[in-house]
């Protein structure tokens, strides 16, 4: 009975119930977009992107327009450089993606300074998620949604590029435009964690379940279930854990969450030796 009363207590609250909510919508958005990424090795796209977004949230911040907006063009004109710089065969693509989160995320560090931003860059990086406004579910919710309808309409032709992308192109597969969807939506999917786990610990959401759950299934919608049903787990144990301790709400879900992968790594290394 007491571990029951516990574990209802916090519900009683809004504020609890609000972050439960928006956590466990970013628990399942963000490992089924990870998906992709773990799947074609391309985790360190989300670094970039996480770090790429600064400038446009200070710009947004000292026009006066939705910062979610300004977090989306400059996720998305980053990878726009980071492929226009791959164009040169004797850049290697990790090097590209290093050059452009370096010069993005220092670019927003000096209009935060030029411009005097007062942006709350310390919430925005590592999230607030107990201090999160029905709003900010709401908007967290439709992204949420917008994302999975896209996924659903274009299931195959993504899962066709994902894993053979030279047969998709072959096959006369729009290969670029695939390629800028699914950045697009790497980049919303980062921008709805900007008031929950922050951008800098959305990563983590984006390739801890889904790398997880590829150590335990073989099959992409079967990976992308299984990570969403691990992320809303890590969210939901992280949170509790962040209300009773007193710890940051973000830390605490990613610490939870590597620790769901270190228990799928060890249980297959175990399952392999035997």
């Amino acid at each position: 009975m007491l571990a029951i009363d516990a574990l209802l207590a916090p519900l009683g609250y809004d504020f609890f119930r609000n972050a439960a909510l928006a956590g466990v919508t970013i628990g399942v958005l963000c490992p089924v977009v990870g998906s992709y990424l773990v799947v074609q090795r391309m985790t360190l796209l989300g670094n970039v992107i996480s770090h790429a977004i600064l400038p446009g949230l200070v710009l947004a911040k000292f026009f006066g327009i939705d910062l979610l907006a300004g977090a989306f063009l400059a996720g998305f004109s980053s990878t726009g450089l980071m492929s226009w710089i791959q164009t040169q065969p004797r850049i290697r693509p990790d090097a590209a993606m290093a050059l452009t989160l370096s010069t993005f995320f220092a670019l927003g560090v000096v209009l935060a300074s030029v411009l005097d931003s007062r942006l709350d860059l310390e919430a925005l990086l590592f999230g607030d998620l107990l201090g999160v406004t029905p709003r900010d579910t709401l908007e967290t919710g439709i992204v949420a949604v917008f994302v999975a309808i896209a996924i659903a309409l274009h299931y195959k032709e993504l899962l066709f590029y994902t894993f053979d992308p030279i047969g998709a192109k072959a096959a006369g597969l729009p290969t670029r435009r695939l390629h800028l969807g699914l950045v697009a939506l790497v980049t919303l999917t980062i921008v709805a964690s900007l008031k929950t786990v922050g951008v800098l610990l959305a990563v983590s959401m984006l390739v801890g379940p889904a790398s997880a759950a590829y150590l335990l299934v073989k099959e992409l919608h079967q990976m992308m279930a299984l990570s969403a049903a691990f992320g809303a787990i890590a969210n939901l144990v992280g949170l509790f854990a962040s209300f009773y301790l007193d710890l940051p709400s973000g830390a605490a879900i990613a610490i939870v969450t590597f620790l769901m992968f270190a228990i799928a790594f060890v249980g297959v290394s175990l399952r392999e030796r035997l």
